[in-house]
């Protein structure tokens, strides 16, 4: 990720940061004015959240440090490992929520709330689909895995308010307390699916998946007439920062300065058309027609 980047994701965590801390802070104000406990206790878990950015922003920091003699790799796995982490804090809160779904299921308990309350949840509601939406675009459009994954994990807050007032107005209508519960499970295999994701895509990483597929890498490499066979290919990272090597077979009579033009030349076109933020190592080795073969 170039530094640039780098500056932009962290503010973009600092805002969302100020933002959670928000929502924390008046969740707890307002739970305290009226006396409610629930909201007071919302306030606290809102805190929780800004944890993952907090864990998002020790990433980057991390990950922007410049390549030394321990990481000639630069360090941007960091951003990963935070995104993993990410992924493990939303598996527990998936957890959490289907343990309380089965404790309301065998103690069903109609929720108590008021007209404050749900003015707080609703405006809660408002805020983190904001939240959301504005990490994931920003996340998308920087390349950031740590957006990402903090943006499904700010959803699952989403999943949980939509729940509560789906819940609420299910009682209202005469449905019995139990519909929590149920409501609560499937708002657990969201929070599951989201964790799901983020773990698949940053284990993905860690464990040097293939990023790009062999044939079209090859179809870019046979591209140039000097390359007459390519084999041997491999990649990996992510569509961010990407790793391609390969072995191409050239006329055994081109000399050196020939062929370091023609890898710098491939090199480029990877980048052009795959990912401009890309490592290419190329192994060079001689091509024989049958006919040559025939005359050696």
């Amino acid at each position: 990720m170039e530094n640039s980047n780098i500056k932009k994701v962290r503010n973009v965590l600092l805002i969302i940061l100020f933002a959670n801390m928000l929502v924390a802070v008046l969740k707890i104000v307002i739970g305290n004015l009226i006396k409610s406990t629930s909201i007071t206790a919302d306030g606290f878990h809102s805190l929780s959240d800004g944890t993952s950015n907090i864990i998002g922003l020790i990433g980057i920091w991390y990950a922007s440090k410049p390549i030394d003699i321990d990481h000639p790799y630069g360090h941007r796995k960091f951003e990963t490992l935070a995104s993993l982490f990410i992924g493990g804090m939303l598996g527990v809160v998936g957890i959490n929520v289907t343990i309380k779904a089965f404790e309301r299921f065998f103690n069903p308990m109609a929720p108590s709330i008021t007209l404050e309350s749900v003015i707080v949840l609703i405006g809660t509601l408002i805020v983190n689909v904001f939240v959301s939406c504005l990490e994931y675009r920003e996340g998308k459009k920087l390349n950031s895995q740590i957006l990402i994954s903090d943006s499904l994990h700010t959803k699952s807050d989403i999943y949980v308010s939509i729940g509560v007032l789906v819940t609420l107005v299910c009682i209202k209508f005469g449905l019995p307390p139990v519909i929590d519960s149920f409501a609560s499970v499937i708002i657990a295999i969201f929070i599951f699916h989201a964790a799901y994701e983020i773990l698949k895509e940053t284990c993905s990483i860690l464990v040097d998946k293939a990023v790009v597929d062999a044939e079209e890498i090859k179809e870019i490499v046979t591209g140039f007439s000097e390359v007459k066979d390519v084999h041997q290919i491999r990649s990996r990272g992510s569509q961010s920062e990407l790793y391609v090597d390969l072995h191409i077979m050239i006329e055994p009579n081109m000399n050196v300065r020939e062929s370091h033009i023609l890898m710098h030349n491939i090199e480029n076109k990877i980048k052009k058309d795959l990912c401009k933020n890309t490592q290419v190592i190329i192994h060079l080795e001689p091509y024989y027609s049958l006919e040559s073969k025939k005359r050696i």
